[in-house]
């Protein structure tokens, strides 16, 4: 099993895909701005590869060692992250701190070692075992090694 979610199936987008293009369309417009002040979330700005547009978008985020992680409960094919990954970076948003990041790697986790133990059902629940870590620019975070899936 690797991990990835399918972009379409027979009979058309999958049940993910069509959740994300509602979230993208009008949930994060409501609920984004309450959901980023709030411990373990934040708001990724990314800059579209072809617009070049800033663009904000929820996430739950988790501290790995010097690592910001990321689950990606709507697959690597999501937009915030293809753009992520074209720009080799993006800016995080969390609890009031802006914190520009760098280096995006896009991993798949299927025992989810990266997640707190209780967040993990719920994430195995969407299948959500992609994650993508990403390093604050000025390398700040915890000294020493990580252990990385």
């Amino acid at each position: 099993m690797s991990g990835t979610t399918r972009a379409s199936g027979p009979s058309g987008p999958s049940v993910q895909r069509r959740l994300a293009r509602f979230n993208r369309r009008f949930a994060n417009r409501f609920v984004g701005p309450v959901l980023t002040r709030m411990p373990g979330f934040g708001a990724v700005l990314h800059r579209g590869r072809r617009s070049g547009r800033v663009y904000r978008t929820p996430v739950k985020v988790f501290r790995q060692g010097p690592y910001y992680v990321m689950s990606l409960p709507y697959g690597p094919q999501s937009d915030w992250v293809r753009n992520t990954l074209a720009h080799d970076g993006c800016e995080l948003r969390t609890r009031g701190r802006h914190i520009q990041l760098t280096q995006p790697r896009v991993f798949v986790d299927e025992r989810q070692t990266v997640v707190p133990a209780p967040l993990r059902p719920l994430l195995r629940r969407f299948k959500a075992f992609d994650f993508i870590e990403l390093r604050p620019v000025d390398g700040g975070g915890a000294a020493g090694p990580v252990q990385r899936p």
